[in-house]
């Protein structure tokens, strides 16, 4: 039987490949948020995205765009949907020789996204998973992955991270938008992590550690700069993957 993302998507190019199995940890710990068809209608709201961040939404996004100064030529990769109006903002910004491509492994995200889109807007869209994406190595100008590596285990956490450097070129940049360890003086640490711990099991991990914790131990790449939000709560790292035989792991 046919999804509803089968059929053709008014606003954005689908590519229809095989939808690939929802993973067991979406499933069992997201189905509320993501998977279940009122989390869309529950969630997609821009005031309730920037509650959720504590009224960081629109600061992260606005980080993310001064970062890309505006202006995305060439290819663009957003690893996961999100929320918001983040992909609408990223798609004005894409140039006349560019394109934006998002991939997500839940249908209806897509199908939600695709809603929020311009029906000209240059964006292809992919059922795909973030932990086995099916592009050709260096294809992508650069990548974004917004919010979604504390949502995940560690192992798929560390194959989303290696994926995403793999298919970006060399030169080109990801840029990684997530929690982090909180200022000791930030009494949101001693709250927030709880709250999240029977929410999102998986976020603890970006509250002890840092993200280089989870980048493929072989280096390919190399730290260009890291930015702390809210009081060391939220981050956002970019890294540029190495254009010579000099490789060196970004640092902590």
């Amino acid at each position: 039987m046919k999804n509803r993302f089968d059929r053709p998507v008014a606003t954005c190019v689908a590519v229809k490949k095989a939808v690939p199995v929802v993973p067991h940890y979406l499933q069992a710990h997201y189905w509320w948020a993501y998977v279940h068809p009122r989390a869309v209608h529950v969630f997609e709201r821009q005031w309730l995205v920037n509650l959720i961040l504590w009224g960081n939404y629109k600061r992260l996004c606005n980080a993310v765009l001064h970062d890309y100064e505006h202006r995305l030529p060439g290819r663009t990769l957003q690893i996961a949907c999100a929320y918001g109006d983040l992909t609408p903002r990223l798609a004005d910004c894409v140039t006349s020789d560019g394109s934006l491509e998002i991939v997500d492994i839940l249908p209806i995200q897509l199908e939600n996204l695709a809603s929020k889109l311009e029906r000209d807007a240059p964006i292809k869209l992919h059922c795909m998973d973030s932990a086995a994406l099916g592009f050709a190595d260096a294809s992508f100008d650069r990548a974004l992955l917004f919010f979604l590596l504390h949502e995940q285990p560690q192992a798929v956490r560390e194959r989303t991270l290696a994926e995403a450097l793999r298919v970006v070129r060399p030169g080109g940049t990801l840029t990684i938008v997530d929690y982090a360890p909180p200022s000791r003086f930030n009494p949101l640490r001693y709250f927030w992590k709880p709250v999240l711990d029977r929410l999102e099991p998986f976020a603890r991990d970006l509250f002890s550690e840092e993200v280089t914790a989870w980048l493929p131990k072989a280096g390919g790449f190399v730290s260009m700069g890291k930015q702390r939000f809210f009081g060391g709560m939220y981050q956002m790292l970019t890294l540029q993957v190495a254009e010579t035989g000099h490789e060196r792991q970004a640092g902590g």
